[in-house]
């Protein structure tokens, strides 16, 4: 599960309290808020977290290659 910090979990919660006010026209209370984000981050947060993940790798392989191409333009040239 992801673990938020009591700061996090308040954007959150009232971003989700918003949400429902605005688009669903319901009024949810912070206990339901809270306990429909701890539901999500148990089950689908790690579908986020992986992805996340994923995108970092990503981010990290093109900096890697990026440094390879940089070292092989200043590589010289050696003798046979």
């Amino acid at each position: 599960m992801i673990e938020l910090d009591a700061r996090q979990k308040n954007i959150i919660v009232d971003k989700i309290k918003t949400y429902f006010d605005q688009e669903l026209q319901q009024d949810i209370g912070q206990f339901d808020a809270e306990f429909l984000l701890d539901f999500f981050a148990t089950e689908v947060g790690v579908f986020f977290y992986n992805k996340g993940i994923e995108d970092a790798k990503e981010v990290i392989e093109d900096q890697f290659q990026s440094i390879d191409m940089a070292l092989m333009d200043i590589e010289e040239p050696e003798p046979f």
